[in-house]
């Protein structure tokens, strides 16, 4: 069989590098099958349209016109739109629509196109919500300016703005006002490919939950992955920090959440990944529906690397016939798709926003995303994963010290901690370094007591190492021990306790020669030896899927600072 798959065309704001990784995975995927892979893609600069992923590649803008071009003359058997994005899926449904994949006689692989019609629409997701009686938030579709002009002294505020059909919430956005209800309203009816919005009672402050679900062609489903977003709702979900799996829900509250998501990819008969959305009621166990992503979406890569489980792969080689059962797991080699990954781990992503490059840009943060990349890092415990993805940022903070809100009034800082910005991590650990109670920060910035209270726990070992800073050499071995094992790296020890980097490099040098410790007295470099002799080298555990419950034979690993090591030594 002939596939034609639509890329996700340029890494733009909004649609980065996660769904040429997606795309990459399902071409291979289906050449495994045997298929002939069609690929059209405008972006040369991505490993898609590398020589050897496809059998035949056309480089040309993602609209109907040339991509009938393409059709006409491969004349493929199927399409498969749901690994390229919404771009991809946007110029699917446009083909439909043009009668283009009736008059080829083209096969649309996967999920249907009524199903994604069906999540992507706001009025009939809603009412198949209701149907299956799932809670949705009380909303308003808008498809005319009339119709917006109506509901402007009848929607509660704040209130959402969600375009229907739009890429990382373009056009979408929070409206304080009846003033930016009607100037966003506009805003996202004309950039909407339908033209319609739905208005929603806003959620502001409610923790926000994705589940990644698979199910195939005979109703066989899973959940891959449970995500939280540290930030609460308002925040698009790409420019949030998200922690993988779950922190903060209690385990009815994890099997009412997982079981709606079911629920709903049954109801919607998806084909493949599917991602949502949910929004938790942090005082009780209300939640809602926000939205579903019919198709591999931006939290399908971090899904599948946080778990091992080739979201995209599967779900290519369900779109032509195969059950979750019969396809093999390719990270344990013994296992099948069917079974659901188990994590003995803690994986914590922080968005890469542009801001260093645009100084003068808005860094405040809402529900169309801004970010242009993320970072990703596992270990053991999320405190040791946050430290680890921090010092991944590629930015001039490597821990939770910003000399920017160390300098503001506490005025100033609440601001900061209130207002999502790209820089709200930094003030939350400032709040509780000035002292200020969990309680209070989690009361101005909505951020859950247990992520604060970690964090928390952090802030209390820099004050450690700061206090130590002139100890005695036993007292200071022991708390810098500590310090490694929670996640603080050796730079960042040095760094706390005021050792210049020459005398860690030196004394790093003297330790590694076997030399004994300096008896110069100078307490500097006594401290930087202190460093080097209790360092805890990092061991390496695996990510296996399974969490040691079968053999794995292609697994990979992270590095933690521990004492067992889980990597096999080659001979």
């Amino acid at each position: 069989m002939k596939v034609l798959v639509i890329g996700s065309g340029p890494i733009v704001i909004g649609q980065a590098a996660e769904f040429d990784y997606a795309g990459t995975q399902a071409c291979k995927s289906l050449k495994e099958e045997g298929h002939e892979v069609v690929l059209i893609n405008s972006n040369p600069a991505t490993i898609m349209t590398d020589p050897g992923v496809s059998d035949a590649l056309y480089i040309e803008p993602l609209n109907v016109d040339f991509c009938e071009r393409v059709i006409k003359r491969e004349r493929p058997d199927a399409l498969l739109p749901t690994l390229g994005g919404q771009t991809g899926l946007n110029l699917a449904t446009q083909l439909s629509d043009a009668g283009i994949l009736e008059k080829y006689n083209i096969k649309v692989l996967g999920t249907p196109l009524s199903a994604i019609k069906k999540a992507e629409d706001r009025e009939s997701f809603r009412n198949l919500m209701r149907e299956i009686k799932e809670p949705v938030p009380e909303s308003w579709i808008i498809q005319t300016d009339d119709e917006l002009q109506a509901v402007l002294d009848v929607v509660p505020y704040p209130c959402i703005i969600r375009p229907a059909y739009t890429l990382g919430g373009t056009g979408g956005g929070i409206a304080n006002t009846r003033e930016e209800l009607w100037e966003t309203g506009r805003k996202g009816l004309k950039l909407s490919m339908r033209s319609q919005i739905m208005v929603e009672r806003s959620l502001l402050g409610w923790k926000e939950v994705e589940y990644e679900v698979m199910r195939d062609g005979a109703g066989n489903c899973i959940t891959v992955c449970n995500m939280e977003n540290l930030d609460p709702m308002g925040v698009h979900t790409g420019d949030s920090i998200v922690i993988a799996p779950s922190q903060t829900l209690s385990d009815l509250e994890y099997h009412m959440l997982r079981t709606a998501s079911l629920k709903i990819i049954q109801s919607l008969g998806i084909e493949g990944g599917c991602n949502v959305q949910l929004a938790v009621n942090p005082d009780s166990f209300d939640y809602y529906i926000i939205e579903v992503n019919p198709r591999v979406s931006r939290s399908s890569a971090l899904a599948s690397k946080a778990t091992g489980y080739p979201i995209a792969r599967v779900a290519a080689k369900i779109a032509v016939g195969k059950t979750l059962d019969e396809i093999d797991n390719q990270v344990t080699g013994t296992t099948k798709a069917c079974f659901e990954p188990a994590l003995d781990y803690c994986v914590v992503k922080i968005p890469r926003w542009p801001f260093d490059k645009f100084s003068t840009g808005d860094r405040s943060l809402f529900t169309q995303m801004k970010a242009t990349g993320e970072v990703m890092a596992i270990d053991r415990t999320f405190e040791a994963a946050l430290m680890k993805a921090l010092r991944g940022l590629e930015v001039k903070q490597k821990d939770l010290r910003h000399a920017k809100f160390a300098e503001v009034s506490d005025e100033d800082l609440k601001q900061a901690i209130k207002k999502p910005t790209d820089e709200r991590l930094w003030a939350l650990a400032e709040g509780l370094r000035r002292n200020w109670t969990v309680d209070e920060v989690n009361r101005i910035s909505r951020v859950d007591k247990w992520f604060l209270r970690k964090i928390n726990g952090l802030i209390k070992m820099e004050k450690r190492l700061e206090a130590a800073h002139g100890a005695e050499s036993e007292s200071l071995g022991e708390t810098i021990q500590e310090a490694f094992l929670i996640g603080f790296p050796s730079p960042t020890i040095a760094s706390i306790l005021q050792i210049s980097t020459e005398t860690i490099r030196e004394v790093g040098k003297q330790f590694r020669a076997g030399n004994t410790a300096p008896a110069d007295g100078n307490w500097e470099t006594q401290a930087a030896w202190e460093i080097e002799r209790q360092k805890v080298m990092p061991v390496f555990k695996m990510v296996d899927t399974c969490a040691g419950e079968f053999e794995s034979h292609t697994p990979y690993y992270y590095g933690t600072f521990e004492q067992e090591d889980d990597a096999v030594v080659l001979a």
